[in-house]
């Protein structure tokens, strides 16, 4: 019998779903080989970034009906196969005093509920050890609590892990997830500036991030805390500067009262545009309820390369001019029948100049709009928050403006055949990413309309605040041994000073940027490379069709395979978790590359029977 070693770096969700198809395609295509997948993470088996220890005010950005770690229809899903939201409610979570825990006051959990990440973290625990359970005779499973930090190009591959241990692996699946940037120019100045003026100023501090969210305890009441970033990762921020020092919000009719607890610093706002992320509208589509393309479909984007090929001879289009009209007339689209409250055909379907107006102050906000100070633009930012809680009130399908700007996550599907593999011209690549795909994530993927209202209240009581406006420069301050944010409005200059600076915002993943050791030893080994759309590189490593990472020379590496966030360049929205009934793009993915990995064993075990009968 041969022996295989499969390594599977990264315990996260995406090493589960690796780990989970090799258990599903082996118990039911019986092996003539052996098989020793080593799964390799410094944490818990299985938890990834969400680690069951970390503070409960720290919450899954999905509504908890949404997540499932099961493939629909597999032995794991038969044998035990509850989403989040039936698991967490079988292990007796329940909503006590405004916090999730195990107990039997309080009311029961509901598919609407968002759930502390620690929970998601011990159900993805639960997920590993299940698995184990599911083990066929000829595969086992060795746990590696290590990080594994380079990876020597012989056959077979030598993983060497930062406990001194060194793996032979056939083959690899990186599916090392989220990660941390290594310290840019401003990041490397801010922290200097911290280090050489800490004895002037003893709060002074810079955070490259917030995590983990334990090194902000440290952080002292008396501080002014600058925040930079509006979305998820600041929400986190705030939350941990607030309910984390023992604050806590109590209900007041329709909205939410800060009650203090004194142990908060000052915080201030700011971003590039200073404009707050939506809510997400209360969802009433149910599972696996979808906006239904009319317009924005991937025959019309087929249509579209077609037309490009026979006028250019190049099948990549301009987002701005061939994708976003469709983009515009199927979020308009989805705006009139929920206005009406009825389907409209869409047969000669045409936005009035009315719809337009009225979605472009939606993504565009700040056009048109001059503000004379901070206190004009102060007012504009609160109510837009204001009206942005009332249209989450309604719902995503009742609300005109939640069921448009739910168009951008129903249709990723067709985003990503836009997209990915270089779907789009170079120039037009850029501007998606640096400057539409900001604008999706903020109308779209925003935080849980509680987090918004919890924001509201925040500024109510005087806990948090703006630094600035739009187009606001944060500098140091040498005389003063503090930061200062600067805001250029109309009549006057609006400056505010902070102690502390944390870029709040998540880390994209580039292989040129990456702060981890892997990725930099694989670089100086030729064994990845980044992936470039021309001279445009929008992030992760270069792949082909089959998820192989490309080397330095252009070649595939067929024992190789790079799934989930390292390969977000080449692919478009690899973080999300899979649905409960729904052929999660996680799971197919999972699969493909593990049927690859199984072809070629069965092939080499082939070659080596054929070899033996010969002697």
């Amino acid at each position: 019998m041969n022996n295989f070693n499969v390594a599977i770096i990264g315990g996260g969700p995406r090493g589960l779903n690796v780990l989970e198809r090799f258990i599903e395609i082996t118990n039911k295509n019986k092996m003539s080989s052996r098989l020793k997948v080593h799964f390799i993470d410094p944490g818990i088996p299985g938890e990834g970034c969400h680690p069951s220890s970390q503070p409960d005010h720290l919450l899954v950005n999905t509504v908890s009906s949404q997540v499932t770690i099961y493939a629909p229809d597999s032995i794991a899903h038969r044998d035990n196969g509850l989403s989040f939201i039936d698991w967490a409610v079988s292990k007796n979570y329940r909503k006590i005093d405004g916090k999730y825990k195990k107990g039997c006051g309080g009311n029961q959990l509901t598919d609407m509920d968002y759930l502390p990440r620690s929970i998601l973290g011990e159900y993805l625990g639960m997920f590993f050890n299940h698995l184990l359970s599911l083990l066929p005779e000829n595969v086992d499973v060795i746990v590696h609590k290590a990080n594994a930090i380079d990876i020597s190009n012989e056959n077979p591959y030598k993983i060497e892990l930062d406990n001194n241990n060194i793996l032979d692996a056939d083959f690899i699946f990186l599916t090392t997830g989220h990660v941390y940037r290594k310290p840019s120019k401003v990041d490397q100045g801010f922290a200097d500036f911290a280090k050489n003026h800490c004895h002037r100023n003893r709060n002074l501090a810079y955070y490259q991030t917030p995590y983990p969210i334990g090194n902000l305890d440290c952080i002292s009441s008396n501080a002014t805390v600058l925040i930079q970033g509006f979305g998820l990762t600041a929400h986190d921020t705030i939350s941990a500067l607030t309910i984390g020092r023992g604050g806590h919000f109590e209900e007041d009719g329709n909205k939410l009262r800060y009650c203090a607890s004194g142990s908060e610093p000052d915080l201030r706002l700011v971003s590039r545009q200073c404009l707050p992320f939506a809510a997400r509208g209360t969802n009433q589509k149910g599972l696996t309820g979808r906006h239904q393309s009319q317009f924005f479909t991937l025959e019309a984007i087929t249509k579209l390369r077609q037309q490009a090929i026979q006028k250019t001879g190049d099948y990549r289009l301009n987002f701005q001019k061939d994708v976003m009209p469709l983009i515009l007339k199927e979020v308009i689209y989805a705006w009139r029948c929920a206005k009406f409250a009825k389907r409209v055909d869409p047969r000669g379907f045409q936005p009035t100049k009315d719809e337009i107006n009225s979605i472009n102050k939606i993504l565009w906000p700040l056009e048109g709009n001059s503000f004379s100070d901070f206190s004009n633009y102060r007012a504009f930012f609160k109510k837009m928050v204001d009206e942005d809680l009332l249209e989450a009130v309604k719902g995503n399908m009742n609300s005109a403006v939640k069921a448009s700007t739910d168009v951008l996550r129903d249709t990723r599907d067709v985003l990503r055949s836009v997209i990915e593999f270089g779907g789009l011209l170079p120039e037009s690549h850029k501007y998606f990413i640096e400057h539409f795909n900001p604008i999706i994530n903020r109308v779209s993927f925003g935080p849980p309309l509680r987090r918004v209202k919890e924001v509201q209240a925040l500024f109510e009581a005087g806990v948090l605040d703006l630094a600035g406006g739009p187009g606001a420069m944060v500098i140091t301050n040498e005389s003063t041994s503090e930061y200062e944010v600067i805001t250029k409005f109309a009549n006057k200059i609006y400056k505010q000073k902070a102690d502390i600076v944390i870029s709040a915002r998540l880390d994209g993943y580039s292989p040129l940027t990456d702060s981890s050791r892997l990725t930099e030893n694989l670089l100086k080994r030729s064994l990845i490379r980044p992936w470039m759309n021309g001279d445009y590189h929008p992030g992760g490593v270069d792949i082909d069709k089959h998820m192989h990472p490309i080397d330095s020379s252009g070649k595939p590496q067929p024992r190789l395979w790079a799934i989930g966030f390292p390969v977000e360049g080449a692919h478009y929205y690899t973080h999300a978790l899979p649905r409960p009934h729904v052929d999660s793009r996680q799971i197919t993915e999972a699969e493909n590359c593990v049927v690859d990995c199984l072809k070629q064993i069965t092939e080499i075990h082939k070659r080596s029977q054929q070899l033996l009968e010969t002697l």
